[in-house]
């Protein structure tokens, strides 16, 4: 039997008096590659908050491998939203990448080991950011600036990876070079992805996950009409250009296998 990589039982989550999650069940296997989409408001990055244990919740429970998040979090690798991330920091992409080896909480004056700077230095050859290694964060190109976020991610060697609208504000070449590492790294961890991308959607990942407050659909990555209507009020064509895999079925297809 495959073991759960995220256990998510009965969750829900308040913003004051906001509900911003309502009663989500969701399992992800381990070598899972789950993306996660919905309209902007629906609770995608607060899913991901919960899985990191960085909002409580009102009722239900996360866990992660079998535990709470917070006991988990070395386990954990994050690539948040871009617009989340200071790009005027004073900060070195090197030096962004090797803090990814702090273990997680409050650690003053932490002093890197010999392992780390070279985990750093593979890391950043890995996504094809050595030569720019000694460069400011904020002279980094929106592809650049992802990558290093996800080199950053993986300094913990984690198990889980969740990313964050990974390709957003990154030219074509880089989104797909994104798509491919992805691809690699899920040969050895658990991938959940939140994305707009329709390309990531129709050819990329195995399972997909609806969510709008609540959990619309969980399955194929293969969304009828009835699915896209509850999630987005409306109805919506989803057209994903030049991409051989349908998002959407024909109209009048088989829709036995909705959930």
């Amino acid at each position: 039997m495959s073991k759960t990589a995220v256990h998510i039982e009965n969750l829900s989550v308040y913003y004051r008096h906001t509900k911003a999650l309502s009663d989500i069940c969701l399992d992800v296997v381990a070598g899972e590659y789950l993306g996660i989409i919905g309209p902007n408001g629906g609770g995608k990055t607060t899913l991901l908050k919960a899985m990191l244990g960085l909002v409580r919740p009102y009722s239900g429970r996360v866990e992660i491998f079998g535990g709470p998040p917070q006991k988990k979090r070395v386990q954990i690798g994050y690539v948040p939203q871009f617009s989340a991330v200071d790009r005027q920091f004073p900060i070195t992409v090197f030096e962004v990448v090797l803090s990814g080896r702090i273990d997680p909480g409050l650690r003053p004056f932490h002093r890197y080991s010999q392992r780390d700077k070279k985990q750093a230095e593979e890391l950043l050859g890995r996504v094809g950011l050595a030569d720019i290694a000694g460069y400011q964060i904020s002279e980094l190109s929106g592809g650049q600036f992802q990558k290093m976020l996800i080199a950053r991610a993986l300094a913990r060697e984690p198990r889980l990876l969740l990313l964050d609208e990974p390709t957003a504000s990154v030219d074509a070449v880089s989104r797909q070079q994104i798509f491919d590492l992805l691809a690699e790294l899920n040969r050895d961890m658990t991938i959940i992805l939140v994305t707009h991308d329709l390309f990531a959607i129709s050819s990329q990942i195995r399972r997909l996950a609806c969510l709008s407050g609540r959990l619309v659909y969980h399955g194929e990555p293969e969304l009828t009409d009835s699915v896209v209507q509850n999630l987005y009020g409306c109805p919506v064509d989803l057209i994903a250009h030049g991409v051989p895999h349908r998002v959407l079925r024909e109209h009048g297809e088989d829709s036995d296998k909705d959930d």
